[in-house]
């Protein structure tokens, strides 16, 4: 199993998990290394069940535009302070917690209106 931020083997790697309204969801991989981006998609959860049972698929991201469109994605999911967690190192996940006075932020809430109006931006923090 993956263990994010275990020193001396993965304290670079961040796990982040938004749960919420839909049960089917997209898997975004970025990986960067020395200015080096680089994206992924996939199919589902990479659990013993899925891997043994299905066919998986994960493919590269090359096409500038949909690198960027995929980074806008990303952004939107690392600001949600409502659906938000984290991976520890220990694999028990805790929970964001939105600092006092700062905006909402929910993932799914902005990417569904994203979707009907392709002018509203990345919620930032007041």
């Amino acid at each position: 199993r993956l263990i994010p931020g275990k020193q001396g083997l993965s304290e670079n790697i961040k796990v982040h998990s938004v749960i919420g309204r839909f049960l089917e969801h997209s898997r975004v991989f970025y990986f960067n290394h020395a200015e080096e981006h680089k994206y992924f998609i996939g199919s589902a959860d990479w659990m013993h069940r899925n891997l043994d049972a299905r066919v998986e698929a994960l493919t590269p991201i090359e096409a500038p535009k949909l690198k960027k469109y995929l980074q806008f994605i990303i952004n939107v999911y690392l600001r949600d302070n409502m659906q938000r967690w984290l991976l520890k190192e220990d694999g028990s996940y805790e929970k964001i917690v939105r600092t006092k006075g700062t905006r909402k932020v929910s993932t799914h809430k902005v990417l569904m209106n994203h979707s009907t109006d392709s002018d509203i931006p990345i919620p930032m923090e007041d």
